[in-house]
């Protein structure tokens, strides 16, 4: 069949092949899904200049050979800042209350991002909301600039506009007004921190200290000088949220798939240590284990890991515990698990400080489920593999991530104090009972079957990337 003109025309201008620059917020949890947008767009046979820090980019995992001449890494060294520890270069070096003298180094990179941008000229800068200062210099070079969220929609939707920016709606000035659905959110829904969730973050993240901009704040001035809006989402999974932010922002908002995690293995001594793993999950029940891992960047409190010790003991549960008791070589709050634990549950449990392989281990058969902060990559992974889920919230957006994930039955939250957060080792006990076990947590086992597809297919995703790339292949007509 003979191709009409205009058909040319349309391929040769999608087959414009663009250089797109990335630069995350300097934390694992951001890192991983711009790093997966990265390789998906590289798989297009675009350019990706992906920005960090050296370190960061040394721990980063390994790529394919074949997206090696697309891909490209851009170190840019952090300045000097004072009360930042030396090596410090991504939250997980860090005790919690430090995090904010990375934000201030990240800030110092102003200068760098700009000779960057002037010598490469990329086509697009797609930027995280700690570097709200991208757009501002980008625009300056004519290079046009996207925040791309790696929160889904429904937390950017709960956060709302900048109040008093083309509004009427009030400034938020206590964690009390955290805890409920804001007035421009249209519809019924339970989606809001819990007091204690909001309470852990709000003189940080709402407030804002003397040296420091609050995240609430670079999270406007990102949102309001970007030219479009990427978020990590799917419009099959939460339509009534991406809608909300759209209106809130009138911008372009794109969902991008939710990006699952893909690995390349070719480290040996990773191999080895996934060895001795596998030879014990083995020996496990099939689908009784329960997976037990925070992320990068969430350290429980002495109370919370004893409770969460104990729990895990009364369950009667095989469990394997990736815990980390040190964020970074400048914290000294060590916490400890109680006395002849390990002894009592030796065989049946592992407490793993160090490394662990989670996408592997999340893959057994004998693992059923996964404790978790509700991390959105974390969520992702487990719903990759079809365990069910059981969440305990720490920081940030998981307090949000929770609530959409209860609201779709597609997870169990241990019952908590909504004031202070504590739980007890019976809580722990019977939610992990409750969803690995009971008759009554089948909802939890299958709904996380129903959503894989929704999730974790590949054409689905690969479709939401060639929704973009048309997007910025055609931006300048789109304007």
């Amino acid at each position: 069949m003979k191709q009409s003109s205009t058909q040319h025309t349309k391929m040769a201008e999608n087959s414009k092949k663009l250089h797109i620059a990335v630069f995350p917020w300097l934390a694992f949890g951001h890192m991983i899904p711009y790093l997966e947008l990265s390789k998906l767009i590289a798989q297009k046979g675009h350019t990706v200049s992906f920005i960090s820090t050296p370190r960061n980019i040394d721990r980063l995992p390994k790529l394919p050979p074949n997206l090696t001449p697309f891909l490209k890494f851009v170190k840019l060294h952090l300045p000097h800042v004072e009360k930042l520890p030396e090596n410090a270069e991504a939250t997980i070096d860090l005790p919690y209350e430090q995090v904010k003298y990375l934000k201030l180094a990240q800030d110092g990179l102003e200068e760098s991002m700009v000779k960057f941008l002037e010598d490469s000229a990329p086509d697009f800068i797609l930027f995280d909301f700690t570097s709200y200062w991208v757009p501002s210099v980008a625009s300056k070079l004519n290079i046009p600039s996207g925040y791309f969220s790696i929160f889904i929609a429904a937390f950017l939707g709960f956060m709302g506009p900048e109040p008093g920016l083309n509004n009427d709606y009030e400034i938020r000035k206590t964690p009390e007004e955290y805890t409920v659905s804001p007035k421009w959110v249209p519809f019924e829904t339970t989606v809001a921190w819990k007091l204690f969730e909001v309470s852990r973050i709000f003189e940080a993240s709402m407030k804002g200290e003397e040296e420091n901009i609050a995240d609430v704040s670079r999270y406007y001035k990102s949102v309001e000088k970007c030219d479009f809006l990427f978020v990590r989402s799917c419009s099959e999974f939460e339509p009534e949220w991406l809608k909300v932010v759209r209106d809130i922002h009138r911008k372009p908002v794109f969902p991008v798939g939710q990006l699952p995690t893909t690995t390349h293995e070719d480290d040996n001594t990773k191999i080895d240590a996934w060895r001795e793993i596998k030879l014990w999950l083995d020996k496990q029940e099939q689908g009784k284990v329960i997976y037990v891992a925070f992320g990068s960047e969430a350290k429980p409190s002495q109370n919370e890991l004893t409770e969460l010790s104990l729990g895990l003991e009364l369950s009667g549960l095989p469990f394997f515990w990736v815990l980390r008791i040190k964020r970074g070589e400048s914290d000294d709050e060590l916490i400890q698990l109680p006395e002849g634990f390990e002894d009592r549950t030796k065989g049946r449990g592992i407490v793993c400080t160090s490394w662990a392989p989670q996408l592997k281990i999340l893959s057994h058969d004998s693992v059923g489920g996964f404790l978790t902060h509700s991390g959105w990559s974390s969520v992702i992974e487990a719903i990759q593999f079809e365990k069910s889920l059981i969440l305990l919230t720490f920081l940030a957006d998981q307090g949000i991530n929770a609530r959409v994930l209860e609201e779709k039955k597609m997870a169990y939250s241990i019952p908590r104090n909504n004031r202070d957060g504590s739980f007890t080792r019976d809580s722990v006990a019977e939610s992990v009972n409750l969803v690995l076990v009971e008759k009554k947590g089948e909802i939890y086992r299958e709904k996380v079957k129903e959503v894989k597809s929704l999730f974790c297919d590949k054409e689905r995703q690969d479709k939401y990337v060639e929704n973009l790339l048309y997007y910025l292949q055609n931006y300048k007509k789109m304007l």
